[in-house]
């Protein structure tokens, strides 16, 4: 919320990443909200959790629906980012602001069509085999669908990007020295795109790596509930968890400079020139 209110209050929302920034808020927001409802369902009644009910479709659809809308939020930045510094100068003004309206309309297509596939019929209300343990009523070849894709994804694409951009900063950098020139705005650059792109990875392997581990255990498993119980559950709840730091984590990393949020909270205006060329370059 407050990325999304420090956004929508400065100028900054005219800029291709500032629609992708707010709209990877928003995703956070939906999971944290999805995933809210999903507790109050374990707190009034945890065996709908554990056993499986209708009453759990739409819950875990919506929350399937934010997370993969999350993770494409994040591929389309990492994209933007490294066409913003591919090439020259002038591949940045070829990312415009209906590219970006495009990328996050498409983004929300994708994730409602692929997380609402449960509520369209493809589900195991009414089947013993090929049900979900873990997440009852889904089916695991719907969960295995759903996790191996955007699991690649979700870790290769930025890699790549984020890869691409610390490259092309050293040879700028590399360019600039054999001609004489100061170098240490690249250097800078270079050192902060490789910080956040570590981050990055971080961030998104404690967060979705053990919700993929409990896909792969979901599929391989042939125990009933009651076997794995409580065990395997609390597993599945410190996945979910995970998940919801990592909506606290994106703003931190992408939006929430302390400094840079700071000064627009307090006087909520444009940061001063020398600021913004430094976060341009």
């Amino acid at each position: 919320c407050t990325v999304i209110f420090t956004r929508m209050a400065t100028k900054d929302l005219h800029k291709p990443i500032s629609i992708l920034f707010c709209n990877l808020a928003f995703s956070d927001l939906f999971t944290s909200f999805s995933g809210f409802w999903i507790s109050m369902l374990f707190i009034t009644n945890p065996d709908v959790t554990i056993f499986g009910s209708k009453d759990m479709l739409a819950p875990y659809a919506f929350y399937t629906t934010s997370i993969l809308s999350t993770i494409y939020n994040l591929v389309s930045i990492g994209i933007e980012r490294y066409l913003a510094v591919a090439e020259s100068i002038r591949t940045r003004f070829r990312v415009t602001r209906s590219h970006s309206i495009a990328a996050v309309l498409i983004n929300w297509v994708l994730a409602f069509f692929l997380g609402c596939l449960p509520l369209m019929g493809w589900n195991c209300l009414r089947m013993e085999k090929n049900l979900s343990v873990l997440y009852s009523p889904f089916c695991v070849n719907y969960l295995i669908l759903i996790a191996i894709p955007n699991v690649v994804v979700a870790f290769i694409i930025p890699l790549f990007t984020y890869l691409r951009i610390i490259i092309i900063l050293r040879k700028r950098k590399l360019r600039m020295k054999a001609c004489g020139q100061a170098t240490g705005t690249y250097k800078s650059a270079e050192i902060q795109v490789a910080r956040t792109s570590i981050f990055i990875w971080l961030l998104a392997l404690i967060s979705y790596a053990p919700f993929f581990a409990g896909v792969i255990f979901d599929a391989t498993n042939h125990q009933c509930h009651i076997d794995l119980y409580p065990g395997v559950y609390i597993f599945r709840n410190c996945t979910a968890m995970l998940i919801t730091i990592n909506c606290l984590g994106n703003p931190i990393i992408y939006t929430l400079k302390v400094k840079t949020l700071g000064a627009k909270l307090k006087a909520l205006k444009c940061l001063s020139a020398n600021r913004v060329r430094a976060c341009t370059i």
